[in-house]
Formats: C-alpha cells, structure tokens, sequence
C-alpha cells in the first residue's frame, strides 16, 4: 500500500477521541433523538459479567445495548438469547476482537458475516448497528459497513472501565460527566480483552450509571429500539 493509501486508510482512526472528525465522517457518537440516554456494553457475552449487568438492568427496568462478539456468542450461546429475550438490542463487534487498521476489506467482510451470521443463528436476530473493536474505523470498514446498510456507532461518553487500576466510583464519575439525554454511554460487561476481573468494577459501578441517566427524566433506551 502506498504511503497516499495508507494515510487514507488511518483517517477514520482517531474518530473515537476526536469529536469532530466523527463529525466530518458521519460516525454517529449520540443518538439522533434527545428522548433518552443509552447504555451500551461491549466485548460480551461473558459468563460472570454479562449476567450481572442484566441482573443490575432488570432491577432498574432499563434496557440496553449489546455489541457481541461473534467467538464469545459461539462459546456462550445461551447468555446471547438470555440478552434478547429480556428485552435488550445485540448489535455487532466483529467475530474476532482485532484492530481494523492491521485487517483487509475482504478479510474484515468475511469476518461480519461470520458474526452477523453467528448472532443470527443463536439469537433469530440479524442486528444492522455495528461498533468496531476499540472503536477504531479504517476507511475500507467504514465503506463496508454503509454498503451493507448499517449503521456505525461510537459513543458520547465513557467509563474506561478496562483499566486494571480504576474503581466502580471513577468509573461512573467519567461515564456520567456531563452526562445529556441523547447520549450514548460505552461499559464492557466483559474481560475478555482487557483487565481480568474489570467487569466487577462495571457491574459495582452500573447502578450509579443508571441512576444519573434516569435522573434526566429521559429513559433508558437500546440505541435502534429508541426511534
């Protein structure tokens, strides 16, 4: 790839931490509405932290999103329709948690319709919203995923809950600065790629999350259920 080609390709990179090149590129970071504030949760389904963060959910009658991985569907099918069947919306991540800058088009193609595929067959839903692996587009995703019709989706705020030395308090202080209705608010209800044992710190800290959002006076909405 020429040095021009490559520059391309890295120009969707630092969309996550650069508002307004999300902005330019038309990656939504909120919700398209301002009636109510959604949870997402990455990395999962897991076989400690995914059940408690719909246990937590379930107590405070909000619903949610999940962006699934295509292996941990595959190794926990049941915690997948456990999802769905409470009322939550699944959305995708990839079949395998991997830089999208280090994978080709076809490479990364392949690897969507390996997990659109995976998390239709075990759930019976074919989910249209999709968030790469630490939120990092190339420019061939970024084609990709609008050729298929869906829809890209970053964040607005976040509690860096991978971090092996945060606590549930730092974690619901970042996740809830400033914190609007139309957000979109990212956690990992997993440890699979990060810090082991992080999703403790997400669940302790999730009541907190919640509550500031129901605080609004907005509910708490699953991002394409919301409209």
């Amino acid at each position: 790839m020429s040095l021009a080609a490559t520059a391309t390709w890295l120009v969707p990179a630092p969309a996550p931490v650069c508002r307004p090149l999300a902005t330019a590129l038309r990656i939504p970071c909120r919700l398209d509405h301002e009636r109510g504030v959604a949870v997402t949760f990455d990395d999962g389904p897991h076989e400690e932290g995914t059940p408690a963060v719909l246990d937590i959910l379930a107590q405070k009658g909000a619903r949610a999103t999940f962006f699934l991985v295509g292996e941990q569907v595959a190794r926990r099918p049941a915690l997948a329709r456990r999802i769905v069947a409470e009322g939550h919306e699944v959305a995708l991540h990839g079949y395998r948690h991997t830089l999208l800058l280090r994978r080709r088009t076809s490479e990364l193609a392949a690897d969507l319709d390996r997990c659109l595929a995976t998390i239709a067959d075990v759930t019976g839903v074919a989910p249209t919203l999709y968030r790469p692996p630490y939120g990092v587009f190339s420019a061939g995703a970024l084609e990709l995923v609008r050729e298929r019709g869906w829809l890209p989706l970053l964040w607005s705020t976040w509690g860096r809950d991978w971090r092996r030395r945060t606590t549930p308090q730092e974690i619901a202080r970042l996740a809830t600065r400033g914190l609007r209705a139309g957000d979109v608010v990212l956690l990992h209800d997993s440890d699979a790629y990060s810090s082991a044992g992080s999703w403790r710190n997400t669940a302790a800290a999730l009541p907190s999350v919640l509550d500031a959002a129901a605080a609004l006076g907005v509910p708490l909405v699953a991002v394409s259920q919301s409209t």
